[in-house]
């Protein structure tokens, strides 16, 4: 299966940039072939033949996904002898999908992450828009990287502005003392990620060690996350010092029924439209958790989460301190 070679936790800032910067809808393609659950199998299969293509979504009247039919669903169609059976009996419900908003770091980790050679595209009404492929992303990232150096080199003689110099460090090239805000919002992947990828950039320009520097882009966000697919919005917060980073994630929302549930791995509150969108794997907070120096969470139900985490910035750090 085709992945994507990009690493974000080393990858150059102007690619992380441009998978920012980048939607799924940029790469989709659309408009796109489906098939209706009461299209048979076989006729689907000619029809991959006859575009060339390996996957076809099924949707209903209105575009709602239904589901997908892959080469894996014909040949099993074919082993088995259901290949005349309508597709609605015989095709993939437990669909991984992206939203058109996400941003195209979404997609690579999707691609990098599962086994899958595409993913259907839902706009906010959860309306089928257009599928991608890693081959859509690749040849995306291609042109917008070319485009980026011929940039780079009419404006060779320009200074690179780094927004954050002023605010994040002080004379002695150090990061001062600074409190930093992002707010977050339900169900919205245009911005989600950006927090957490700025703060990485931030402690990188300090010079922070690349180990810590990665232990925090993992506790952002997947403390960012869990804002954005189980409540009602919040904000991440961000207090700096020259030797320390503490996170704040205060959300308003459901809060937590049990929270020694939470705390274990696997243990999962997430609804089919959280588990569709490839989230819901019960590791987010223990992830942030084992990635930390300090760890607090505190809930109350209908009223929102707080989770408070600490992360030492110098580079002699004890590794025993985190349990």
């Amino acid at each position: 299966m085709l992945t994507i070679p990009i690493n974000q936790d080393n990858t150059p800032e102007a690619v992380m940039d441009i998978l920012f910067r980048l939607k799924v809808k940029d790469v989709m393609t659309h408009p796109i072939i489906t098939a209706k659950p009461s299209d048979t199998l076989r006729e689907i299969q000619q029809t991959m033949k006859t575009r060339h293509i390996t996957g076809i979504p099924v949707t209903d009247d209105k575009q709602t996904l239904l589901g997908i039919v892959s080469m894996y669903d014909i040949v099993n169609a074919l082993d088995n002898g259901w290949i005349n059976d309508p597709a609605g009996q015989h095709m993939t419900t437990q669909v991984i999908v992206l939203q058109e908003n996400m941003s195209l770091s979404f997609c690579v980790s999707y691609f990098n992450k599962y086994s899958f050679g595409r993913f259907p595209v839902l706009d906010r009404n959860s309306r089928l828009t257009g599928i991608v492929t890693a081959s859509d992303v690749i040849s995306t990232l291609l042109v917008a990287l070319n485009k980026e150096v011929a940039r780079l080199e009419q404006n060779a003689s320009s200074e690179i502005t780094n927004v954050y110099n002023s605010s994040v460090k002080n004379d002695e090239g150090t990061i001062g003392e600074r409190i930093i805000e992002f707010k977050t919002e339900p169900f919205n992947f245009e911005i989600a990620g950006q927090a957490s990828t700025e703060i990485k950039k931030m402690l990188k320009s300090a010079g922070v060690d690349q180990s810590i520097t990665r232990r925090v882009g993992i506790a952002s966000y997947e403390l960012e996350i869990n804002q954005v697919v189980h409540s009602e919005g919040g904000v991440m917060r961000y207090l700096l010092t020259p030797d320390t980073l503490t996170i704040e994630a205060e959300d308003k929302g459901p809060g937590i029924p049990s929270i020694k549930d939470v705390m274990t791995e696997g243990f999962s509150t997430a609804n089919e439209r959280v588990r569709s969108l490839g989230f819901g794997a019960g590791m987010g907070l223990p992830n942030t958790k084992r990635v930390s120096d300090s760890f607090y969470i505190e809930s109350e139900l209908g009223k929102g989460t707080l989770v408070r985490v600490h992360f030492d910035l110098r580079e002699n750090i004890n590794e025993s301190k985190r349990s």
